[in-house]
């Protein structure tokens, strides 16, 4: 199978170890001298419309890559719980602004 990078950038990333969406691939990591691909980049999605930063970006290295289908990219990688908790839950953001005037969750 042939796929473009535009295409790629148009599937999700799911993790097939706890179901868990890193979001979407943004770039591939390649290596000019073997002209292999190393790995898929996620970036990290922005803290408050970029005016806080980004998250920290995500690299899955390409032998984690499980399947690549229609509509996601299936990765079997451990130890990223962390991570993938801070996509799904706005990065802490909100914890982090309830925090600013003494509230938790």
């Amino acid at each position: 199978m042939k796929i473009t990078l535009e295409e790629i950038r148009r599937k999700a990333v799911v993790n097939t170890l706890d179901g868990a969406c890193f979001g979407y691939a943004d770039d591939l990591v390649a290596d000019t001298e073997t002209k292999l691909v190393l790995a898929l980049l996620i970036r990290g999605r922005p803290k408050l419309f970029g005016i806080l930063g980004r998250e920290e970006d995500i690299l899955i290295p390409w032998e984690k890559i499980d399947t690549i289908g229609k509509d996601a990219i299936l990765v079997k990688t451990e130890g990223t719980a962390e991570t993938t908790d801070r996509f799904i839950n706005g990065g802490g953001i909100v914890e982090k602004f309830l925090g600013i005037f003494g509230i938790t969750r």
